[in-house]
């Protein structure tokens, strides 16, 4: 996975403490193995190993517009410092249209969705709200530095 996003990422958590604004502590050990169970359960998907290595690091973000999802609230010990939209929450909602359905919604910005399709184990942005592949990823971090690059120039 490129690294490239965490000076990105580096650079929202510091204009975000601009403002007075923290970024979420990362998820603990026993909240992403809840996370993890639902998803499966729920969508059968096993969630992308490098997606919960991000959550282990900072849990959801939101920034300019752009939201990157997190462990959904009911399934933390503690609040988080940011209210960020939960990662089961948010594809309940955006998987009940069916064209949807192959897709793990990540994140979104006002335009767009980041999606894993885990059966091509791919990343991708897609426009919303047609659902159009705008932009296809190497991998996850390729698709995060994106996502920070575009909310940092917002």
């Amino acid at each position: 996975m490129t690294k490239m996003w965490r000076k990105k990422f580096k650079e929202v958590i510091g204009e975000m403490a601009a403002y007075g604004e923290r970024a979420n502590r990362g998820a603990g050990r026993r909240e992403l193995a809840a996370l993890r169970e639902k998803i499966a359960e729920e969508f059968q998907v096993d969630l992308p190993k490098e997606y919960l290595a991000l959550l282990k690091r900072v849990n959801g973000i939101e920034y300019n517009g752009f939201i990157l999802y997190g462990v959904d609230e009911e399934l933390l010990k503690k609040a988080p410092e940011q209210s960020v939209d939960g990662l089961m929450e948010m594809n309940q909602t955006w998987r009940e249209n069916q064209w949807e359905r192959p897709w793990l919604f990540l994140g979104e910005s006002g335009v767009g969705w980041y999606v894993y399709d885990p059966a091509a184990r791919k990343y991708y942005e897609l426009d919303n709200p047609s659902g159009t592949v705008c932009e296809e990823f190497s991998d996850l971090g390729a698709m995060l530095e994106k996502l920070f690059a575009d909310a940092l120039l917002s």
